[in-house]
């Protein structure tokens, strides 16, 4: 069997979670391959909200095994706080929600690290989340950091007070940032229980195995591709690799198992944070996209950038991805709008193209758009592609067109039921 992979194709924030949790029922397995509790996967169903920080969004599916790689980084006071909550919505994890012993762990001095580096950039910030992400993976490539497998060694407690040591000296050269580490690290001692009542596994052995047996299973990203370390919008990325090739190394599988590529993409676009975002509408169109669509981060609560939809970024990452199939999220929050815009080229120093220059950082931007009509009306209840208006479907087919990939799956609405599903055999491209 091949491994599926769902993943944005933006900055992040375009409904992934949403998408697993619809897809999972026809899976054996979830598998989150990479980031960490910077990622906030928000699920609606039978009128409650979730967000998901850590534990794979298949969670809610009876029966349906969650892996969290090897790739992923933990924060153990995060994912306790998550399984409460699971236990508070009375959803049965214990036996189906499994950790990869080489998963890294995140420590209260790599948060502590985090908001000290931030705080020293000034007006130079990256925009990070604070969640100690980018320290851990920098201890993890420097080859001293702690991982979910170390929790059961007798050697634990020396091994984390010596990386905390370091922690400690590197902090020195910072400014002073306020931080309470004596309650975090008394916290992060506590939730370590939690985490050793959960299953470990070797996770490159679990999930091979589960392929030769013919399991079926979804691998899920986290963040978009846009801001993966070596193909985003450097040096405004997160610190892993958030593309299909991930999944190999966020999960130990070979390319060889790699079978569809589900892209996830918003009707418009979005950004969190600083970087450059070029269909970005910083005016009364991006307010409005924010207000309808309530753009605000699902795990910092920061309002979100807003623009059009940036076609030759999509491109981008389709080629990164070997997107197969694309799904395309809040279709809905564009009712309201007379006219919708979408960018199909860059204008950069006088030429025209619709391939991403090396550096977007560095030079002015100028995308090129094409007007498309608005259908001014509510896709409430709608149920089939073919009853979507005209407006929606011409606006649809011309994404198909542009980006050379069927649209398969559109969604009119947070909910679970609000996904429509359009046969591959109907999309024409």
């Amino acid at each position: 069997m091949a491994i599926d992979v769902i993943l944005g194709l933006q900055w992040g924030d375009e409904g992934k979670g949403k998408i697993v949790d619809y897809l999972a029922s026809s899976y054996d397995m979830v598998a989150r391959f990479q980031g960490g509790p910077n990622a906030g996967h928000t699920l609606k169903f039978d009128g409650k909200k979730f967000v998901l920080h850590t534990v794979p969004s298949g969670i809610f599916r009876p029966g349906l095994l969650n892996l969290v790689g090897n790739g992923v980084v933990i924060d153990p006071i995060t994912l306790s706080a998550e399984i409460r909550e699971l236990e508070k919505a009375g959803v049965d994890y214990q036996d189906r929600l499994l950790l990869a012993r080489k998963a890294h762990l995140i420590l209260p001095t790599h948060r502590y690290l985090d908001a000290a580096s931030e705080n020293a950039k000034g007006k130079s910030k990256i925009g990070s989340t604070l969640k100690g992400i980018g320290p851990t993976y920098m201890d993890k490539t420097g080859r001293n950091g702690m991982r979910v497998g170390d929790i059961s060694r007798s050697s634990f407690k020396e091994r984390y007070l010596a990386l905390k040591e370091k922690h400690m000296s590197l902090l020195s050269i910072y400014p002073a940032t306020a931080f309470d580490l004596e309650e975090e690290e008394e916290k992060w001692m506590e939730s370590l229980e939690v985490l050793r009542k959960l299953k470990h596994v070797d996770g490159e052995y679990f999930i091979n195995q589960a392929l030769n047996d013919g399991k079926r299973i979804l691998a899920e990203g986290a963040q978009g591709s846009m801001l993966d370390i070596d193909f985003g919008t450097y040096p405004f990325v997160t610190s892993s690799n958030t593309i299909t090739a991930g999944v190999c190394i966020g999960l130990g599988v070979s390319p060889d198992k790699i079978g569809e590529v589900i892209g996830i993409t918003k009707a418009y676009c979005t950004r969190v944070g600083s970087g450059p975002f070029p269909t970005e509408q910083d005016n009364a169109t991006g307010e409005r996209l924010r207000a309808e669509g309530g753009e605000f981060g699902a795990t910092t609560g920061r309002p979100r950038r807003c623009g059009w939809i940036d076609l030759p970024q999509l491109k981008y990452t389709i080629m990164l991805n070997g997107v197969t199939q694309l799904a395309i999220t809040k279709i809905d929050v564009l009712n309201v709008f007379d006219e919708i815009e979408a960018g199909t080229a860059y204008q950069i120093n006088g030429q025209t193209t619709k391939e991403l220059p090396y550096d977007i950082c560095g030079q002015p931007i100028q995308p090129v758009y094409t007007a498309h009509p608005g259908w001014k009306q509510s896709l409430e209840g709608i149920l089939d592609y073919e009853d979507f208006p005209d407006a929606v479907k011409n606006y649809l087919l011309s994404m198909e067109r542009e980006l050379g990939v069927p649209i398969t799956m559109v969604s009119t609405g947070p909910e679970r039921s609000k996904l429509i599903v359009k046969s591959r055999r109907t999309a024409k491209v």
